[in-house]
């Protein structure tokens, strides 16, 4: 991997990508983006707020927007997890870097989230967790350049494993 070229982090809620991001990036001295951050941070509210009142369709094309004004280089972007919803957001992702899919079993996501509705989720009123997962899951293993599996690993330890994967493809 290249020092210019981003690291993208997706996946479903509760999988790590903004605490692990935060870590990684420490470990490479590289920036640290987190996209549901910023887009709260620009619209001056929370994502379930923005979700709530101007609904999921809405949320989706402000995520999308966010994410197609990204220029960055060499730094690690933690996204939200329905950023895979969007094509020409990932395309952009992509261009620009590695996409890192961090994948965790339903039933790890299950027990870390206990804040699915306030959280700022993109999932429908019919849908639960497990509902999301599956729709979701095959995106993520289409746009992913690297997975990493990281059941059973501390945040540590998935930042070497990504550190170490990364490393592997630049050579």
């Amino acid at each position: 991997m290249t020092t210019g070229q981003n690291l993208i982090l997706i996946g479903m809620p509760g999988a790590g990508k903004s605490t692990v991001g935060v870590l990684l990036a420490k470990a490479l001295s590289r920036d640290f983006v987190d996209t549901d951050v910023l887009i709260q941070a620009a619209e001056s509210r929370r994502l379930q707020e923005i979700i709530d009142s101007d609904g999921l369709d809405a949320f989706l094309a402000l995520e999308e927007r966010h994410v197609l004004a990204l220029e960055l280089h060499g730094a690690v972007i933690a996204t939200g997890g329905s950023v895979v919803y969007s094509d020409p957001a990932m395309t952009h992702l992509k261009r620009h870097g590695q996409v890192v899919y961090l994948k965790l079993p339903l039933p790890d996501l299950e027990a870390r989230i206990t804040d699915m509705d306030s959280r700022g989720v993109v999932i429908a009123p019919w849908q639960n967790l497990a509902d999301l997962y599956h729709e979701r899951l095959p995106l993520y293993e289409a746009f992913a350049d690297i997975t990493i599996d990281s059941a059973g690993l501390n945040q540590n330890q998935i930042v070497t494993r990504i550190s170490s994967m990364t490393d592997a493809q630049e050579s």
